[in-house]
């Protein structure tokens, strides 16, 4: 952080609410926030030419969604009410009210929003990023990468296939596992999975974080024949020679490496909060935004909110739980423009359509200290089994939700809960 004299920073635009992040969380709070107040002078920060549906990628790698429809053109997607400034944050003085941009441009707001996203840690395992995209390395995570986790699942008719899912929070915890399951089912009904020796690596201690979900799942495990092993963390990859070094430890913290050789390893890279908001004091002591988990306000600034998956409460990072968190940002913070109390609360509402076959969707559905918050009664879709109709939600209506429902403003079965006082 930057301790200039204020009489330095003059900010070029002082705006009514200056968003950063032009992603999932950045637009929908425009849009929700433009919905309530036409006059509010909104800009937002983004430098991104491409705006990702990221939910798809895990479909793309299992060969059921072309890649095509999980991008679309920035320009297109930015609302026209905003100014949109396509640049990176460098320094923020939230006590100066304004952010200084990468074309060092000073930016002012009377509210700011921060909705950047979070950072793939690549370099954080050991020769994962030179080794991506060759010898049959590959992760959905990485952008334009699915196609090539498609194209190696296909081709591989026998040996060792290696998943792997780094410590938490990540963004859609589940996703790991979606790769996993999707690439077993294509195995299994092109009748080569018992050629295979499917291998889950886990760097936490459970499969899925909330119990209720876990019986399912586990049932597809055992169905794929798929071996386990928990607090088994990857460490290190050789893609040339096709071997991958795991962290594997033991309940009392006590940690061996263990080199395992590989034709197929989709590895999942560690993840943390961009550099300008973990260095800053913004920063809780993980080096997430610190926001109040209900009213999504920033701890220590009045004026500052966040959401998305910078956001340090302890929500699971999914597209789902910005649906939810847009609606009570935009609500919190024109109250506070209006020097009103805040009224919405957000109950740690997160999905995670878990894609346990071609056809089948376990929905997870939960809030804050694992709550199950389902969206539809069980005589619709009960979310701790595999079903068919949550399968026909993700694959043929999420998407659409997604340009056309959420990123527009409309809150669809997204209205803020009233604030218990």
């Amino acid at each position: 952080m930057s301790n200039q004299d204020p009489h330095h920073v003059q900010p070029e635009k002082i705006y009514s609410v200056l968003i950063v992040g032009g992603g999932a969380g950045g637009i929908a709070v425009a849009a929700s926030l433009h919905k309530r107040d036409r006059k509010l002078d909104i800009a937002i920060v983004e430098p991104s030419d491409t705006h990702h549906y990221q939910p798809g990628w895990t479909m793309v790698g299992g060969g059921v969604f072309r890649p095509e429809i999980t991008a679309r053109a920035m320009a297109k997607v930015m609302p026209d009410f905003v100014t949109w400034h396509q640049q990176q944050v460098v320094s923020m003085e939230p006590d100066q009210n304004c952010v200084t941009l990468s074309d060092g441009t000073v930016l002012g707001y009377k509210a700011l929003v921060l909705a950047p996203g979070l950072e793939l840690n690549w370099a954080g395992i050991e020769g994962l990023t030179e080794s991506l995209g060759e010898n049959g390395v590959t992760s959905n995570y990485q952008e334009g990468m699915a196609q090539y986790t498609w194209e190696m699942v296909q081709r591989l008719k026998k040996g060792t296939a290696l998943f792997s899912q780094p410590p938490m929070p990540i963004k859609c915890a589940g996703a790991p596992q979606k790769a996993l399951y999707l690439s077993s089912d294509h195995w299994r009904r092109n009748g080569v999975l018992d050629n295979l020796s499917v291998q889950f690596h886990n760097a936490g201690a459970v499969l899925f974080g909330v119990p209720e979900y876990v019986p399912a799942l586990q049932s597809y495990i055992d169905h794929y024949g798929i071996d386990v092993n928990y607090q088994s963390n990857l460490v290190s990859v050789n893609g040339p020679a096709q071997k991958a070094v795991f962290r594997i430890s033991d309940t009392e913290g006590v940690s061996q490496d263990r080199e395992i050789s590989f034709d197929m390893l989709h590895a999942v890279p560690p993840q943390r909060a961009p550099a300008f908001i973990r260095e800053s004091s913004l920063a809780n002591e993980a080096g997430w935004l610190d926001l109040k988990s209900d009213t999504l306000r920033h701890s220590h600034h009045e004026n500052i909110f966040g959401l998305g998956d910078v956001s340090g409460t302890l929500n699971a990072k999914t597209a789902a739980a910005v649906r939810k968190q847009a609606p009570v940002v935009a609500e919190n913070l024109i109250a506070h423009l209006n020097d009103q109390p805040l009224t919405a609360e957000y109950l740690g509402y997160g999905s995670c359509p878990l894609t346990v076959e071609r056809g089948r969707i376990v929905l997870a559905e939960f809030g804050y200290g694992g709550e199950l918050q389902p969206t539809f009664p069980t005589w619709i879709n009960d979310g701790t089994k595999a079903t068919r109709a949550a399968w026909w939600l993700k694959a043929k209506q999420l998407p659409m939700l997604y340009w056309q429902v959420m990123l527009k403003g409309h809150e669809w079965l997204a209205k803020p809960k009233k604030l218990s006082q």
